[in-house]
């Protein structure tokens, strides 16, 4: 029977059967990634989650976040300053100072002369040499608490009685205030408040041997924002004390110590001792009274008393006549402090101050009530008959607190800084300056 479908379906059965491989020769591919399709798919999550897991894997599909820039601390200049590090204080967090590496011109050249770290106002070399060895030194200075200036004013040997001259420091030190200046912004973002300078002569920052001139002179304008450390002090308001500062004791070479290891087992066969100067006539050139006339009594009312030692001239061997001695005379000079209450306590010798309303050095932690005695000035009359008193009634006290090593350790700075040393105690009275701290203010964090 003929087809009577149209004509295009006849047609259409001239070709071949067409399926979906006809139209897409790709599908033959597509059936075989239906059957595996399931492994690659439990591949890629296993792969995902094992480096999703591994700490050391990259990151995929995103740019990983940068990591935080690290800064190691910079390596310490001298195997000195290295060991120092292990030197420990009570103190968890070290009062940190920065130490200025001034031209040599302001300190190193004047150790040409072996005095300037000897003589009794050597403490400004003492300080220095002992802070570069310090546990609490920080070599960047963006780290520190305070600042150190190392300015030596006192070693200029130039006059004719072979004592400092003290002309040049105050233009010295400015020169090197304005040098750190310059150079650094630590002094100008607190105007100097915690700057240290060691003002270690007669009336400390007024650097004048005369009370009336150095008064007069005044502290620099420069300083007056400061910290200094100095061995003048007095209970009273002064003109010379009136920057925030720290009093010290006047230098000693530390060997005195050794001079006298077990002041107990020292025969004392001086009653009372004194050697320097006394004046017959102490009004000088100039119409000041040497002493306000103290010391001159103290000769004529006792010069031919066999208790009194009392010797005008110098003698090298001194420091073995205050070792025999059972109390030594500490009357003021020009100023009213005197290396004579240093080398007193370290040979167990009993100091007797006689100097209207100092302040000694450390007293928040030495307590000089319990090792030396006090006699007013317009009272030396009545010397003899306080002493006397003294070993009727508490001497054997006053020696057993006096003879302790903690106490004599006190008062002498050691090249390399010893715990409870006289730098060590500068320390402490810094740490209770803390308040005056740039950084500490800044920060808010002040232990």
């Amino acid at each position: 029977m003929p087809d009577r479908r149209p004509l295009h379906h006849q047609r259409m059965k001239l070709f071949g059967r067409r399926t979906r491989h006809n139209h897409f020769p790709w599908f033959p591919y597509l059936d075989k990634l239906k059957r595996y399709y399931k492994w690659f798919l439990w591949l890629a999550l296993s792969l995902y989650f094992f480096l999703s897991s591994t700490s050391s894997a990259p990151v995929l599909f995103s740019n990983p976040l940068p990591l935080k820039q690290t800064t190691l601390p910079q390596k310490t200049t001298t195997r000195a300053l290295t060991e120092s590090l292990q030197f420990s204080t009570s103190s968890s967090s070290p009062v940190k100072i920065y130490i200025y590496e001034l031209p040599s011109r302001f300190n190193k050249d004047w150790l040409s002369n072996p005095r300037c770290s000897t003589h009794l106002f050597a403490a400004e070399v003492a300080i220095h040499e002992a802070l570069l060895t310090y546990h609490g030194r920080v070599i960047d200075p963006n780290e520190a608490d305070f600042f150190f200036v190392p300015v030596y004013v006192s070693c200029n040997f130039s006059t004719t009685n072979g004592f400092p001259s003290l002309g040049h420091a105050k233009p010295l030190i400015k020169e090197a205030v304005n040098l750190i200046s310059l150079k650094f912004p630590f002094w100008n973002r607190s105007r100097g408040r915690d700057h240290i300078f060691v003002a270690s002569h007669d009336f400390g920052a007024c650097f004048h041997p005369m009370e009336e001139v150095a008064i007069a002179d005044g502290i620099p304008e420069f300083l007056k924002e400061t910290i200094l450390l100095q061995t003048f002090g007095v209970k009273r308001k002064h003109l010379c004390q009136e920057a925030e500062h720290v009093v010290i004791p006047p230098y000693v070479v530390p060997e005195v110590s050794k001079e006298q290891p077990n002041p107990a087992a020292t025969r004392r066969d001086i009653f009372a001792f004194f050697r320097g100067k006394m004046e017959v006539h102490p009004k000088n050139i100039s119409g000041h009274f040497y002493s306000k006339k103290v010391r001159t009594k103290i000769l004529k009312q006792y010069g031919n008393n066999p208790k009194f030692y009392l010797k005008r001239k110098r003698f090298d061997g001194y420091r073995s006549e205050i070792a025999r001695s059972v109390f030594c005379l500490c009357p003021l000079g020009w100023a009213p402090w005197s290396p004579r209450l240093v080398e007193s306590v370290e040979l167990g010798c009993i100091p007797v101050i006689i100097a209207d309303g100092i302040r000694l050095p450390f007293q928040s932690t030495m307590k000089w009530d319990e090792i030396s005695l006090t006699v007013a000035e317009h009272e030396v009359d009545k010397l003899e008959s306080v002493l006397d008193l003294v070993v009727k009634t508490n001497l054997t006290a006053i020696q057993q607190n006096l003879w302790d090593p903690v106490k004599r350790r006190a008062l002498l700075f050691n090249n390399r800084m010893v715990e409870g040393d006289a730098t060590w105690h500068v320390i402490q009275e810094l740490a209770g300056k803390i308040d005056r701290s740039w950084k500490r203010q800044v920060t808010g964090t002040w232990r």
